[in-house]
């Protein structure tokens, strides 16, 4: 599984990173928003963990571009925003989960390990179908027969 950490403190982006290597993840880490929404754009990850307060392109704008690119890659927002009002913000900007700092390593692993699985059984329903010379891709909502592509309806 491969991870990616957007984080701009770097004591907390090395811990992070260790922490999920340490666990068995392939870790890919960015230091700003700007960049790691360029990265999370142009590699595939199964996870990214993205702080919420960064110079320049917040999490909340870093969460809502990934989106409006169609990224779908579960986010799991790490922050010190605590308020009521900051979780709200960061679930409607397109994150599946928020984590308030400072937080648990243990429950910063389960909640990593339980959007993976989601992940997993999300990926399971929306793959690829294949009858003879006809594929069908749920996840990009696209019919591919021959050499032919045919965009498909929600």
């Amino acid at each position: 599984m491969r991870l990616l950490v957007i984080e701009d403190e770097a004591p907390m982006r090395t811990a992070l990173v260790e922490t999920l290597k340490a666990e068995g993840y392939r870790v890919l880490s960015a230091a700003d928003g700007v960049s790691g929404l360029e990265i999370a754009c142009t590699e595939e990850f199964d996870l990214v963990l993205l702080d919420v307060m960064m110079p320049g392109l917040d999490g909340f704008a870093v969460c809502r571009e990934l989106r409006k690119r169609e990224r779908v890659m579960p986010v799991l927002m790490l922050t010190a925003k605590s308020q009521v009002d900051d979780r709200v913000e960061g679930l409607d900007s397109g994150a599946d989960d928020y984590l308030v700092k400072p937080f648990s390593l243990k429950e910063l692993l389960a909640r990593v390990r339980a959007l993976l699985r989601r992940r997993e059984r999300e990926d399971a329903l929306c793959g690829e179908f294949a009858i003879g010379a006809v594929v069908v891709d749920f996840s990009k909502r696209v019919l591919l027969r021959d050499s032919a592509r045919h965009e498909l309806s929600e």
